[in-house]
């Protein structure tokens, strides 16, 4: 890169800054005065004109300042040298926050909660997708001689309970024997795999023991499945009022807060930006029209895998106006991906 173009980004890399900042349009004598850029008024206004025929900031009004366009964002992002790293205390304060959770769904709402403060954006963790999981455990409880209670865990933390109705009692050794049985089928498989092998017991189960077998099967099968309805937390929704000007029309906004709250409300829109987010400790960047959304031209999602020995457990990230403090939201956003997994991976 020439000299002339290092400059025009630096200059680029100051509207950004500012413009984030004040949320006012940029002139070249605010930039001059408030960076060093080593170079005279007019030849930043020599640059800012090349950057606005080049497509990377704009004018909103006729004798204003420019602000970035969703092409300068983008520049700017690819050209992050260094990303605001957080401190040592912020860092343990993270992991302890998160470790209080008493069970997965505590551990995400919390670090929902904390992404969105964090960043001033809204945050959104995705359920750790069932297909990547692997059953860790099956606990088999009698609560009565006729009635069961099974606990599977996986290895994302998920934890699910489930009552089996017996049409007989079962003693002891019985109990014992179908453990041993359910376990062996379950055990360390991911749950496809899971679902089929419980499924098949029944057909080579000892007499005495085939209709617990099955009656066991059945709910484990349908606990197996994934849940839909159980796929997002999200948190920090009312961030995005409080930034209401960067989502106005006559602004150049492309919609509207409220598309941008109805798209939110549709869960899929959202697990479609989460979705391809496979790989934990890369940050994605996606500005205005790259979302592909068009309730969410406009806006920015930031967002990563989280997960724990090699496996994503699923989707994060936070959404908001294309105007973000990009540096420390892709910090923010990579840490709690980390700490989650971490979490997770250790209980």
């Amino acid at each position: 890169m020439s000299s002339t173009e290092e400059r025009r980004f630096q200059v680029l890399r100051a509207i950004v800054a500012d413009y984030v900042s004040t949320k006012e349009p940029i002139g070249s004598k605010t930039l001059v005065e408030r960076h060093n850029l080593g170079v005279s008024s007019a030849t930043v206004r020599n640059d800012m004109a090349v950057l606005e025929a080049e497509g990377y900031i704009t004018q909103p009004h006729t004798s204003s300042g420019r602000v970035p366009t969703d092409k300068g964002y983008r520049q700017f992002v690819d050209r992050i040298a260094d990303v605001k790293p957080l401190s040592g205390a912020e860092r343990r304060a993270i992991l302890q926050f998160l470790e209080s959770g008493v069970d997965l769904d505590d551990v995400l709402r919390r670090g929902v909660r904390l992404l969105a403060q964090l960043t001033r954006q809204v945050a959104v963790v995705q359920y750790p997708t069932l297909s990547a999981s692997s059953v860790r455990h099956l606990e088999v409880v009698a609560l009565t001689p006729a009635r069961l209670l099974l606990v599977l865990i996986t290895d994302s933390g998920r934890v699910d309970q489930r009552i089996v109705e017996l049409g007989d009692v079962l003693g002891e050794e019985d109990l014992s024997r179908l453990r041993d049985l359910l376990g062996a089928a379950l055990t360390g498989k991911r749950l496809a795999a899971a679902s089929i092998a419980v499924s098949e017991l029944a057909e080579d189960a000892p007499d005495e023991l085939r209709d617990a077998v099955i009656r066991c099967a059945t709910v484990l099968v349908e606990t197996l499945v994934e849940h839909p309805e159980e796929r997002l937390v999200l948190g920090g929704t009312a961030n995005l009022t409080r930034n209401v000007a960067d989502f106005d029309p006559h602004a150049g906004f492309p919609g509207s807060l409220r598309t941008v709250l109805e798209a939110l409300e549709e869960q899929v829109v959202v697990l479609k930006l989460l979705a391809a987010t496979q790989d934990a400790g890369r940050v994605t960047v996606r500005i205005g029209e790259e979302t592909q959304v068009e309730q969410m031209r406009g806006t920015s999602v930031v967002s990563t895998g989280y997960g724990a020995a090699g496996t994503v457990f699923g989707g994060l990230g936070v959404l908001g106006p294309t105007r973000m403090d990009y540096p420390g939201t892709i910090a923010s956003v990579a840490a709690v991906a980390r700490y989650i997994g971490e979490v997770l991976g250790e209980r």
